[in-house]
């Protein structure tokens, strides 16, 4: 299992280093001690844990979390403990007081152990619990999204993988995003337009304000009202393209 350390304390690195050398199955890929570093490395080398302390440095681990599109499962290891509520909006396995003890670090891993166990990876997506955050969310940055691309998403206390090219939807909701995969439609931390951004062109249409729809689950195309189009999804759901965007998808499918 892939991780990285984010922390501004260098002496605080060290200690969980050598903490988690006694865990043989975790490998170390990265280490970040501020915001801007922490982002990169999350993005560029997608772990399947982050170990986050809260204070970065004038920034925090809150602001990190609303700048990725998918986020790793989490320990937090910080000395407030007010932050623990909040830390449990995201995929936390555990929140860590400091000075983080042996016994209680393995404690942590454990639940990670027994999470992976059950998935066959580290999730990737946050809770279905809203979010209280309304600000403008930043462009994201990071590797683009190709259909073979995989992530995992939390459905309540169901974590399953879903590879991008098996989704036939996103939809907004508020500032998250429903994710339609067949049966399956879980919510990730992630506004339309954020996720839009990192996928790759040709993969997915916005249909209109509230909808990406992956060009390659569409079973049909019938006219609707006022100049648009009805589409028709391989699951049989349907989706409305608007006016604007139906002349738009007409020309990128040569209809």
């Amino acid at each position: 299992m892939r991780y990285v350390i984010i922390e501004d304390s260098r002496l605080a690195r060290l200690e969980l280093k050598t903490l988690l050398a006694d865990h043989p199955h975790l490998q170390l890929v990265g280490e970040a001690a501020n915001l801007p570093d922490a982002k990169d490395l999350i993005e560029q080398s997608q772990p399947d844990l982050v170990l986050l302390d809260i204070d970065l440095g004038g920034d925090n681990a809150f602001d990190l979390l609303a700048q990725l599109v998918f986020v790793p499962r989490i320990i937090f290891t910080t000395a407030f403990a007010e932050h623990a509520l909040q830390a449990f909006n995201y995929p936390t396995v555990d929140y860590l007081l400091k000075p983080v003890s042996a016994p209680r670090l393995a404690a942590a891993l454990a639940k990670l152990s027994w999470s992976v166990a059950e998935t066959g990876s580290a999730l990737t997506a946050p809770t279905d619990r809203e979010s209280e955050q309304t600000a403008a969310e930043p462009a994201p940055s990071g590797p683009v999204l190709d259909a073979d691309a995989s992530f995992f998403v939390k459905d309540g206390e169901r974590c399953f993988l879903l590879r991008l090219g098996d989704v036939e939807l996103f939809e907004a909701i508020g500032n998250y995003s429903k994710v339609w995969a067949g049966a399956q439609a879980p919510l990730v931390y992630r506004s339309l337009g954020n996720i839009e951004q990192r996928l790759a062109p040709g993969l997915f249409f916005r249909a209109n304000r509230h909808q990406l729809v992956n060009l390659k689950a569409i079973r049909s195309i019938d006219a609707w009202l006022n100049g648009g189009l009805l589409l028709v999804l391989t699951s049989g759901q349907q989706v409305e393209v608007s006016r604007r965007q139906s002349t738009l998808l007409r020309q990128q499918l040569s209809l």
